[in-house]
């Protein structure tokens, strides 16, 4: 005889639910403080990593980020195509293009740094000081003792 099979945990209730809800929420606030910039989420870490580590190579860019090489050489297209970010060759490796930002790129990024820090504060607006570091303290936990299940697992920091 069959027993019946245990009911499923309601969809609200399952962490993988909530993470991919407030993943949507932070896109949205993120498109919507950045407004006609043209800039998505992906596009700004990539500026950003750039940014902080001038000619980085596209494979370690890729891993900082968090993304596969295929996606990553999609995003360093588009941003090249707009003027933003710049390839050259590796003096030690001819093989090896670095990233560097444009002078456009600069003030792109110069300009959307405001909006993506209200981005984050309006993210973490319902929580009182003592909440947003415990969640980001929690957050930060299960990202990196998860990272390694990820389709595209991020460099430890």
């Amino acid at each position: 005889m069959n027993t019946p099979a245990s009911p499923a945990p309601r969809i609200d209730a399952m962490p993988g639910h909530r993470i991919r809800r407030l993943h949507q929420i932070s896109v949205g606030i993120f498109l919507q403080e950045l407004g006609d910039a043209g800039l998505t989420p992906v596009q700004f870490a990539a500026l950003q990593t750039v940014a902080d580590a001038p000619g980085v190579d596209q494979r370690t860019l890729a891993g900082s980020i968090a993304l596969d090489t295929s996606t990553t050489g999609g995003v360093v297209d588009r941003l090249e195509q707009r003027g933003w970010l710049e390839r050259r060759t590796s003096p030690q490796d001819r093989r090896v293009r670095q990233l560097w930002l444009t002078d456009a790129g600069q003030a792109v990024l110069t300009q959307a740094v405001p909006a993506v820090q209200r981005a984050q504060e309006q993210i973490l607006a319902p929580l009182d000081e003592a909440d947003r570091q415990t969640f980001l303290r929690l957050l930060h936990r299960l990202v990196e003792t998860n990272n390694a299940h990820s389709r595209a697992p991020g460099e430890a920091r």
